[in-house]
């Protein structure tokens, strides 16, 4: 629109070679009347399109100047917050590409020229995407419902940041597009649900009900997903997807009824939410007890045992280093025996370690399940240079071990110090929510403490491994997790920690 002025200029422009001959003519005379009160319209309109343009700019200047207030005043706050996380990358990606479309109308030098400049930097599809399945990755270990997700509600904690209609769709739209129909119905639920409300949108309702109800469908709920195919067609009656569908749907569930003889019930009332659906099952044997270990539930350390775990200072068999000042020790577990030292890095050594270890920082590697090879990982879990990490929105590191298995005989050739005797784990910063170290196999949960470390033997005296030892760290919550770590290796350890009687002493 901004250049339907300038191309009815041209137009007319061509018309008017042939004006002086024909001056005699009042009709044409009178046409010319008509085309300059078209040039005029012509000339409003293009005035309209760029005010509305610049209004549009303007409301985009003053909700982001606002937004990067309260951001900049405290940035390691703001981001502690996931959803603040995933809409930063939403913005980054989707949004200022919007704009930067809007301004391209018309295009604006210097805008532009920024925008060259910094794109480079900006998160892509794949940080927006990966942003989203952490938020997803949050409401599955934690059990969070989408509303109050939506709502900024944390466990203990209360941010201003909320998930829009359009938020909420784009959330289920990137796990409809990834197959995971489990959580495009609960995302999409909650932006039909947010839309009913009130709430202005740019989404339509048949986009969100057209996602939903396949959804639905997906997870075996054919009487529901008729009855929002119905709303749909309702919403559009030429909708030809949602015609076919229903007309299929219809068939499917008669055809059922008539197997198994029985008799149509209508779809449940309640709303869909948290619990509504099984959640599909994945690649972890350990799922369940790893994510309630994560909640602080399912916790095996009774009393009794609990009673013999003492605090004490160690000063590690008079090491001369240790005589005048002994490091603060904490019993964590019994069986496998866990320890934490107090006070083993300052602020000032953490704060050293963390810039030099930022400009190395690389996503971490898991194990592939299925293969058993060390691969990128595919989904956010953290960032690593193999002996600092960061957990960020949604970070996590699956259980796994630390030391190798007899079927990986050269995982750590390449060393040539041997096996992982040992771990010794810094926490250099504390957590708000989420980020525990957790053992699904004896059910213990270690918490971050900034400044503290914890130590367990991943290999008995044998060197047999200790197959207890299997342990994640949980998805963050709230805040940023920041460890090293240090790992003890066969290799020089033989008369510190010699064989006992059995394989398992």
């Amino acid at each position: 629109r901004g250049y339907l002025f300038i191309d009815n200029l041209k137009t007319n422009s061509y018309s008017s070679q042939n004006l002086f001959s024909n001056l005699r003519k009042d009709g044409q005379m009178t046409d010319l009347i008509y085309t300059e009160k078209e040039l005029v319209q012509s000339l409003r309109e293009y005035i309209k399109a760029e005010e509305s343009k610049l209004a549009a700019v303007k409301s985009w200047a003053n909700k982001l100047d606002a937004l990067t207030r309260v951001s900049t005043s405290d940035p390691e706050g703001y981001l502690a917050h996931p959803v603040n996380a995933y809409k930063l990358m939403k913005r980054l990606n989707t949004e200022w590409s919007e704009l930067e479309s809007l301004v391209l109308e018309n295009p604006s030098d210097g805008f532009i020229s920024n925008m060259s400049i910094h794109r480079q930097y900006f998160p892509d599809e794949e940080d927006e995407t990966g942003a989203a399945k952490a938020l997803m990755r949050l409401q599955d270990t934690y059990q969070l419902d989408s509303e109050a997700f939506s709502k900024g509600k944390l466990p203990g904690v209360q941010y201003n940041a909320i998930l829009t209609v359009d938020d909420c769709y784009d959330m289920g739209k990137t796990a409809y597009n990834d197959g995971d129909y489990y959580h495009a119905v609960l995302w999409m639920q909650q932006s039909l649900k947010q839309l009913d409300a009130g709430e202005d949108a740019v989404v339509s309702k048949a986009d969100i009900l057209d996602y939903l109800s396949y959804s639905v469908y997906q997870m075996g709920d054919l009487p529901r997903a008729i009855e929002l195919t119905r709303r749909l067609v309702a919403i559009e009656p030429g909708h030809q997807r949602a015609g076919g569908n229903l007309r299929y749907f219809e068939r499917l569930l008669s055809k059922q009824l008539i197997e198994m003889n029985q008799s149509y019930q209508p779809p449940s009332e309640e709303p869909i939410q948290l619990g509504t659906y099984s959640r599909p099952q994945d690649h972890l044997p350990e799922r369940e007890s790893y994510e309630a270990l994560c909640r602080g539930e399912g916790l095996q350390m009774n009393e009794a045992r609990r009673s013999r775990l003492f605090c004490r200072y160690h000063d590690g068999n008079r090491n001369p280093r240790l005589l005048l000042k002994p490091m603060k020790e904490e019993d964590e577990w019994d069986s496998p025996y866990i320890v934490r030292y107090l006070d083993m890095l300052s602020n000032e050594e953490i704060a050293k370690i963390k810039e030099l270890a930022k400009p190395r920082l690389a996503r971490a590697t898991v194990r592939d399940p299925k293969t058993g090879v060390l691969t990128t990982a595919n989904y956010r879990v953290s960032k690593s240079d193999d002996l600092v990490a960061n957990y960020g929105v949604g970070g996590q590191y699956e259980p796994h071990f630390d030391f190798s298995r007899k079927d990986e005989p050269d995982a750590f050739k390449r060393l040539g110090t041997g096996n992982r005797v040992a771990t010794f784990l810094n926490y250099m910063s504390d957590v708000e929510a989420g980020g525990a170290t957790v053992f699904p196999d004896f059910g213990a949960a270690i918490w971050p403490r900034k400044g503290t470390a914890v130590f367990w033997y991943n290999l008995f005296k044998s060197g047999e491994g200790d197959y207890r030892t299997r342990h994640a760290a949980c998805p963050v919550l709230v805040g940023s997790k920041w460890v090293s770590n240090k790992w003890i290796h066969e290799r020089g350890q033989e008369f510190r920690r010699p064989c006992g009687l059995t394989e398992v002493d």
